[in-house]
C-alpha cells in the first residue's frame, strides 16, 4: 500500500518513524519532519520518494548507502547524528531513574575502521543489503582504513576457493590478518593458501586454524607490540582504543598496582604497565 506520511521521529536503530491509521511505522532512510510517500507493509515501510526533505538532510558520502545495509544515518547532518546518538545513552538513563547526562560527544572514527567482516556469497561479497538476508556486492567501503581496500575482492577470491563464508580482515602494523569462518566442515585449506601470496596477506585463518603465515600480524599498544591472535577481539578503529585507553589511564591515576581482569590483547593493561606493575587476566 502507497502512502504519503510525515516522519514524526526516529527510532532507536536510526529508522524513521510514521503513525498510521494509530499505529507506528518505521521507515529506514527518512527523518523527523519530513513529508515522504511510503510502500507500508504492517510496521515497517520502504521509503519510495521523499517529498519534503528535513533541513538537516545531507547527501551521503557512500555510493552504496540505502542498498548496503552497513550504515543507516549518512543522510543526517553531524549535529543531527551526535544528537541521536547522545540521547541513546540518555533516554534509557532517564526511564531507569537515573538522572545523567553525556558531557561531550567524541568522534572516534579516526582514519577509519581496522577491522571488518564481509560476507561472502553467490551474489557477492559485502554487507547484507537493508532489511534483507541477501548481499550487497561492494567494490569499496568508505568508512574502512586504505589498507582494507582490496577487502571485497580478497572475500569474492575466498568464495571461489572454498565457497561462501564470512570473511574478517584486520589490518595490523605488518599486513592483513584475515579469518575465514565456513559451514562447510570440509573446506580445504590448501584451496584458500594461495589467496596470502595473491593478495599479500599477513596471515589467513581457516575456521579458527592459521593456514599460512607470511609474517605475525603486529599491532602496537603503547609502546608495546603486540601479534593478534586468531579472531581475538579488537577496537574497530585505532582512534577509539586509544581514547578508551585514555579514560582509563586518567581514572586509575597514581595507583600503585592494577589487576585488569578481562585484558583482552592488552590495549589496557600494556599501557597502564609502562609505568607501574599490573596484573592482567582473561580466559
Amino acid at each position: 500500500m502507497t502512502i504519503t506520511t510525515t516522519i514524526i521521529s526516529l527510532g532507536h536503530k536510526g529508522e524513521g518513524v510514521a503513525e498510521i491509521e494509530g499505529r507506528k511505522v518505521f521507515v529506514p532512510l527518512t527523518l523527523p519532519g519530513e513529508t515522504v510517500e511510503i510502500e507500508a507493509d504492517g510496521d515497517r515501510g520502504t521509503l519510495l520518494g521523499v517529498i519534503s526533505p528535513a533541513a538537516n538532510r545531507i547527501e551521503p558520502f557512500c555510493p552504496h548507502f540505502g542498498a548496503c545495509g552497513g550504515c543507516q544515518l549518512q543522510h543526517m547532518d553531524r549535529p543531527s547524528y551526535e544528537a541521536f546518538k547522545t540521547a541513546l545513552v540518555e533516554t534509557p538513563l532517564h526511564f531507569a531513574g537515573i538522572e545523567g547526562t553525556v558531557s561531550r560527544f567524541i568522534d572516534a572514527a579516526g582514519d577509519g575502521r581496522r577491522r571488518a567482516t564481509l560476507h561472502a556469497r553467490r551474489e557477492g561479497a559485502g554487507y547484507m543489503r537493508l532489511r534483507s538476508h541477501q548481499v550487497h556486492d561492494l567494490d569499496g567501503c568508505p568508512i574502512l582504513v586504505p589498507a582494507l581496500a582490496k577487502a571485497p575482492d580478497i572475500a569474492r577470491a575466498v568464495m571461489q576457493a572454498v565457497g561462501e563464508a564470512d570473511v574478517s580482515f584486520a589490518a595490523t602494523l605488518t599486513g592483513l590478518d584475515v579469518a575465514i569462518r565456513t559451514e562447510k566442515k570440509q573446506a580445504r585449506a590448501d584451496r584458500v593458501g594461495p589467496v596470502v601470496a595473491r593478495f599479500k596477506l599477513a596471515r589467513l585463518a581457516l575456521n579458527g586454524e592459521m593456514v599460512l603465515q607470511a609474517q605475525p600480524p603486529i599491532l602496537a599498544m603503547g609502546r608495546a607490540q603486540v601479534e593478534l591472535p586468531i579472531g581475538s577481539f579488537l577496537q574497530a578503529t585505532a582512534a577509539a582504543e586509544n581514547v578508551l585507553s585514555d579514560y582509563v589511564l586518567n581514572a586509575v591515576g597514581k595507583a600503585k598496582t592494577v589487576a585488569d581482569m578481562f585484558c583482552g590483547v592488552g590495549p589496557f593493561a600494556l599501557r597502564l604497565a609502562e609505568t607501574r606493575p599490573v596484573t592482567a587476566f582473561d580466559n
